[in-house]
């Protein structure tokens, strides 16, 4: 029987647990666990070893109502709260949106996609990753909230982030923007759509500068790759069972998971796809197919930094209020969002 403690608790619980000194933390996580010559690093070690002595459900062994309550209450408890210059809330293309703007005033923009299965998240998900994006970056970042799956499947929520980028090309003045400093992004899922905005800006001509890819899905086709045999089975935060509610739920019919539309790493490059910055996690089962990704962007001429944090697991990008390795690693990618708008 699952005994659900308050979500206060487990936030206090939380940060004393990773608020000990490193002797104690390994009395509670064991023995280092070493995978395919990797070494998960300590705070994701520390996360997932408490998962299990809580019996905390893993996401996606619930029902689908339930699993976005416990997403957002994760993210609440990891995520910290980054003070920034102002969070304005607005609507894109019919759809919420969320603008955050840096302390430090700039025309760049980040279109931003969470990520969640495409059946959890939202704008209150990922907010406290938005704000740590945006203020270490110095980049304005515009989260769009899409349509969910089971409820909507594909294409739902591809069409609605696609429509949001051609307006913020057409309206970039209105959210402070330049037209010739925008690029879009997003993790997990989130960086699946992401990466097909990408596709279709070149496609339709539309400016985009860069694209910012956090161990993005980019095959619903295939989940025997070596890191989701290796990781997808459990112990690591996100698992095979999880994806496959996913994809179950956002393109029920097999047949269309080869859609270009839905695995990237199947579709043809354009011309003038936007420079990309492809990170992944060492203990994730998604490492695989977006490494593949980024291969196949290089090999097509477009311009790719890849970057594994090899200790990491899947969620790490939400980790931005608790521990040290996280925040570091968030903030690296900030660094690269920085770079490719520059």
């Amino acid at each position: 029987m699952h005994l659900s403690i308050p979500a206060a608790l487990k936030t206090q619980s939380l940060r004393a647990a990773f608020a000990l000194p490193p002797v104690v933390r390994r009395v509670i996580t064991g023995p280092p666990i070493v995978r395919q010559g990797l070494t998960l690093d300590p705070d994701p070690h520390l996360a997932v070893r408490l998962q299990k002595l809580l019996h905390e459900p893993v996401l996606g062994s619930r029902s689908v109502p339930e699993g976005r309550v416990q997403m957002l209450t994760d993210a609440r408890m990891v995520g910290g709260h980054q003070p920034i210059s102002s969070v304005v809330s607005l609507e894109v293309a019919g759809r919420r949106a969320r603008l955050y703007v840096p302390s430090t005033p700039t025309d760049a923009l980040l279109v931003f996609i969470h990520g969640g299965a495409w059946i959890f998240g939202d704008l209150d998900s990922h907010d406290a990753p938005c704000r740590f994006l945006a203020e270490q970056a110095g980049v304005r970042v515009l989260a769009i909230d899409y349509r969910l799956a089971p409820e909507h499947p594909f294409p739902a929520a591809y069409d609605d982030c696609v429509d949001a980028y051609r307006w913020v090309v057409a309206n970039a003045a209105l959210v402070g923007a330049s037209p010739d400093r925008l690029a879009v992004g997003g993790d997990s899922a989130g960086g699946n759509l992401a990466a097909g905005v990408a596709l279709a800006a070149a496609a339709e001509g539309l400016p985009l500068a860069f694209q910012l890819l956090v161990y993005p899905a980019t095959d619903l086709t295939d989940s025997e790759t070596g890191s989701y045999r290796e990781f997808g089975g459990g112990g690591f935060y996100l698992t095979k069972a999880m994806m496959d509610l996913g994809a179950d739920s956002y393109v029920p019919d097999v047949a269309l998971r080869s859609d270009p539309r839905v695995s990237v790493l199947l579709a043809p490059v354009p011309e003038g796809v936007a420079p990309a910055y492809v990170c992944t996690a060492g203990f994730d089962p998604l490492r695989d197919e977006g490494e593949a990704y980024a291969a196949k962007l290089s090999a097509a001429g477009v311009k790719v930094e890849l970057e594994r944090f090899d200790g990491q697991i899947h969620g790490f990008f939400n980790l931005v209020g608790i521990g040290r390795s996280g925040p570091a690693a968030v903030a690296r990618i900030a660094a690269a969002l920085a770079a490719g708008l520059s």
